[in-house]
């Protein structure tokens, strides 16, 4: 292992040496996408319902020792994601002290390995050059910046997915080992950080395993690699056999009960392009220009040109493949009451724009190509660059804004207010307050508060965000608050509303 390792640190210094331009540039590129990644998390962080449902399992465990089998929910009734997703960034919250900050963080650094990663996967595809545009696509991508601060388990989906390809890419030279790594993370894409999408992971593999049947791995390789897959299914396996195989009926009731998959599909073929669109164009553009038109149809007549030479590379082919799994079963996937989101499609994010970047580099041997590809270039930057620097100095000082800084600000008050025990009473849109939960729960282990959250007080604070899609229900809730207790006292802190009051007697 030792002598592995010397012999991978001297190639990569012997290639950094020899292309120092490339590396600086690659090095450049990289330090400022975790900037715009962690810069002003502590303000613009969004932190909801999600967000404080899984703070509340992962304080659970951390203070009370809770072990437990499943993670969050998939968004299906019934049906869980594995929980590496918390044991992934349980120390995160120990070490920053229940801080969600550190773990979003964290996730948002493992996106910039993703960056390094398809820098590497676009030069094994064809050169440097390529290996550059898809590292500042990936990192100066409004979209793509978004994804990466999300707090949410399909954020490593940008990095177990270049780290798929990167293991398949292995299998096609001959490495059969990698048939492990490959069989590990497909599963902890499909039970613990993916969402719908990744289940096209496996369609995709199997066609992979017989084109490339001449690399089929022996029986030690296949053992192994069965039991990185049983890793990865192990806790769900366990809590389907200590609940009564609940998770494996809701499965089979998804699937086959309410149709989930259908193979009349043309009834949402037109919603499915849209979408496509959507989760593709939109991750290179967030809005629409004559320029980017054109640069966006040029390079797609230059994917057909140079469709002939991408049929003749072994990895493009890996590319293309993975890339159509979902898109042709996205088709047929009709579950979840009809709804399909953008994070389904996390996990091909950084596919398509390899891709896409692929199809640049071919451009860019060429004169004509390189005026296309620089015009491409000046209306995604143009187009993206000044919505990043916009979001990343937000200074949640919004009238009507609700991030982690307002939050944060109107716990405080409560607690800076308080100076006995109280009685607390949040409403939020879509109605279950986890956010608050979690906050109120972290907060009440400050020193430097004295006030405790607790039940019959005469001391009551209302806390509530503004509901603009159902008001009425925010009425109502607001008319039930006057029946329990009288306004003393409101603060205001962004969108969201904070009052002391006393109890009615």
């Amino acid at each position: 292992m030792s002598k592995y390792l010397e012999k991978l640190g001297s190639s990569l210094r012997a290639e950094v040496l020899s292309h120092k331009f490339v590396y600086l540039l690659l090095g450049v590129i990289l330090v400022l996408a975790l900037f715009i990644r962690v810069y002003n998390t502590g303000k613009i962080l969004g932190f909801y319902y999600d967000q404080g449902r899984d703070a509340l399992e992962i304080w659970e465990l951390l203070h009370k020792g809770d072990v437990f089998l499943i993670g969050p929910t998939t968004g299906i009734a019934g049906i869980f994601r594995g929980p590496y997703y918390y044991y992934l960034i349980a120390p995160l919250y120990l070490l920053g002290g229940g801080d969600p900050v550190l773990p979003a963080n964290f996730l948002a650094f493992t996106t910039v390995i993703a960056i390094a990663l398809i820098y590497y996967l676009g030069f094994k595809l064809k050169d440097r050059t390529t290996g550059l545009f898809a590292a500042a696509i990936a990192s100066f991508s409004f979209y793509i910046m978004l994804a990466s601060r999300w707090l949410s388990n399909p954020t490593p989906m940008l990095l177990l997915s270049m780290l798929l390809l990167w293991a398949l890419f292995a299998v096609s030279e001959g490495k059969k080992y990698a048939w492990i790594a490959v069989s590990l993370l497909a599963g902890l894409s499909l039970f613990h950080f993916g969402s719908s999408g990744e289940f096209f992971y496996f369609p995709a593999i199997a066609l992979f395993a017989v084109w490339q049947k001449k690399h089929f791995p022996n029986g030690k390789i296949i053992f192994y690699s069965i039991v990185a897959f049983g890793f990865t299914a192990a806790p769900l396996i366990l809590f389907d056999f200590k609940n009564d195989h609940l998770l494996s009926r809701n499965i089979y009731s998804f699937i086959f009960e309410k149709e989930s998959f259908k193979t009349s599909f043309m009834q949402v073929l037109s919603d499915r392009i849209d979408f496509y669109q959507s989760v593709f164009w939109g991750r290179l553009f967030p809005g629409t220009s004559r320029l980017i038109t054109f640069s966006l149809l040029t390079v797609g007549v230059g994917f057909f040109l140079y469709l002939p030479d991408l049929l003749k590379n072994t990895k493009a082919k890996i590319l293309m493949l993975m890339l159509l799994s979902p898109i042709v079963g996205l088709l047929f996937f009709q579950g979840n009451e009809g709804n399909i989101y953008d994070y389904y499609m996390t996990g091909y994010y950084l596919i398509f724009i390899l891709l896409f970047a692929v199809i640049l580099g071919h451009l860019w041997g060429s004169v004509a190509g390189k005026i296309v590809v620089f015009i491409f270039f000046y209306a995604f930057f143009t187009m993206n660059l000044p919505i990043v620097k916009a979001k990343i100095t937000d200074n949640a000082d919004g009238p009507n804004t609700i991030l982690f800084r307002n939050q944060k600000q109107a716990i405080e008050w409560v607690y800076g207010d308080a100076k006995e025990e109280f009685n607390v009473d949040v409403y939020v849109p879509p109605v279950i307050p986890y956010a608050y939960d979690y906050l109120f729960t972290w907060y009440e282990g400050k020193p430097e508060y004295s006030g405790k959250v607790s039940d019959n007080r005469e001391l009551l604070y209302t806390l509530y965000e503004e509901d603009p899609p159902h008001p009425e229900r925010l009425e109502a809730w607001l008319a039930r608050q006057k029946g329990i207790a009288e306004v003393e006292y409101a603060q205001k802190f962004g969108g969201i509303t904070v009052e002391r009051r006393k109890r009615v007697k």
